[in-house]
């Protein structure tokens, strides 16, 4: 697997309001909402994308429900790292697959273009394969 870049970091926000208190009002984070109430930046220096994910949103994406499975530790971050194509991100699941790693979903196209594929780590970190194309 060749990872080119850390292509996003995101808080997983069990209350959005409340954790944007910190990022956007104490730090001056220049986040905006990009999708319900998911809040991020690509202006950043430093990052090429920092969100804050809520909780419900992160149990959509990843399990296909509103909340969180009650079986699995609940999750504080996401990171995705990126690949050069979908097809390598496909690859790259494959190859955790083959190593044991158990996904939350395989590779998939999401509505806005993203390519990507999560685990969960024993920790509850949310670990993305990524192909976002506006990225390269």
């Amino acid at each position: 697997m060749d990872v080119q870049f850390i292509a996003s970091v995101s808080v997983i926000a069990p209350d959005p309001a409340t954790s944007r208190q910190l990022y956007v009002s104490a730090l001056g984070l220049p986040l905006e909402r990009l999708d319900g109430d998911y809040f991020a930046s690509e202006r950043i220096d430093g990052s090429k994308h920092f969100g804050v994910w809520p909780l419900a949103e992160a149990a959509r994406a990843c399990c296909g429900t509103d909340t969180w499975p009650p079986d699995r530790p609940v999750p504080q971050v996401s990171i995705e790292f990126e690949l050069a194509d979908p097809e390598a991100v496909a690859e790259g699941a494959a190859e955790l697959e083959g190593g044991g790693f158990r996904l939350l979903h395989g590779a998939r196209t999401e509505p806005w273009g993203q390519t990507v594929a999560r685990l969960q780590t024993a920790e509850g970190l949310i670990v993305g394969l990524s192909h976002a194309p506006w990225l390269h």
